[in-house]
């Protein structure tokens, strides 16, 4: 098994080397790419220095199995065909091929059978908070077809990139020292602030981030589910929350829903307020799973369920997820 990473120098791109660092997948020989500005940095590895190749349009691919790509959409377009052209498999974290017929969108715990299905030896990473969002869906499904879903995001400044992170920090320790924080990854300052808006504002008010979650869980789904989302950035470094209101053709007590979640591969069940724990950021950066609590029925809706959700979405909203994709790819071989 050779494999690539491209974008290895970003937050995604690291946290591919974190995952694969300690995985059992044996890998023969790993590259590393990206921009001119990283390339010739080195990067540790099972031991080895690695040092990262600026991506070009050259054969570097040619003996790769699997690429794993977190470089952006406009890199992920120009370099596809590049990637692809002598077999490699393209595992991309980017919107650049998500809506793409021809593409599947794979979610592993949802629509892994998806994966076998990629004429264009291209398998699309879902947006991070669609991701979460569906493992959870998924178990839902499988008791009673979803008509609706609502959904609010808390999502935290790691979803912006490496650099947000960093001018999140400064914005804090500039506020300290009784300094103008610095406003640049963000629309306003994201220190003791929440934002309302996450990418650009569509025709229909909505932002593209809030249409992503509409269609791509209809795609990875195959589904008529509709899907309203309001996407907030908040003053969190690392993790996504949100809260989810679903509507079921069939009314489910809870308790199934809990069962169905419990039953779930990369689901955690975090639910018991009368002692006040309850899924939260905090405790789960850096982890693997979709944590889900606060399960209730939903106040408005006999055939509602509401529930909280929480994911690194650097992990399982992104470097988990096409890790994941790339596990199924190996099995079979």
């Amino acid at each position: 098994m050779r494999i690539a990473i491209v974008g290895a120098s970003g937050a995604v791109g690291q946290e591919f080397l974190s995952i694969l660092e300690n995985h059992t997948m044996h890998i023969d020989e790993l590259r590393l790419f990206g921009s001119k500005r990283s390339a010739g940095t080195t990067y540790r590895f099972r031991g080895e220095d690695i040092v990262v190749r600026e991506l070009q349009h050259n054969d570097d691919f040619k003996d790769i199995d699997v690429a794993l790509c977190s470089a952006g959409a406009s890199t992920s377009r120009e370099f596809a065909e590049t990637i692809t052209k002598y077999g490699a498999f393209m595992i991309d974290n980017s919107s650049a091929f998500r809506m793409d017929d021809d593409i599947p969108l794979v979610v592993p715990e949802v629509n892994g059978e998806d994966a076998f299905n990629a004429p264009r030896h291209i398998i699309a990473n879902p947006n991070c908070t669609t991701i979460q969002m569906v493992v959870a869906l998924g178990a839902i499904e499988r008791l009673s077809h979803i008509k609706s879903v609502h959904v609010a995001t808390y999502q935290s400044a790691s979803g912006a990139g490496a650099s947000a992170m960093q001018e999140f920090e400064e914005q804090h320790r500039a506020i300290v020292e009784g300094k103008e924080p610095k406003v640049e990854k963000f629309a306003y300052q994201l220190a003791y602030n929440l934002i309302p808006h996450i990418d650009v504002f569509q025709d229909n008010d909505y932002t593209k981030e809030e249409m992503k979650m509409f269609y791509e869980t209809r795609k990875i789904m195959h589904s008529d589910i509709r899907t309203s989302a309001t996407c907030v950035r908040v003053p969190v470094m690392r993790a996504h929350s949100e809260a989810i209101w679903v509507e079921t053709e069939e009314e489910l007590s809870v308790e199934q829903v809990r069962e169905a979640f419990a039953s779930t591969k990369g689901i955690v069940v975090v639910d018991e307020p009368s002692e006040k724990r309850y899924p939260m950021p905090l405790y789960a950066q850096s982890t693997d799973p979709v944590y889900v609590g606060r399960i209730r029925k939903d106040l408005c809706n006999e055939r509602g369920i509401t529930f909280w959700c929480v994911a690194d979405q650097i992990r399982k909203g992104a470097a988990l997820n096409a890790i994941q994709i790339l596990e199924l790819l190996v099995a079979n071989r």
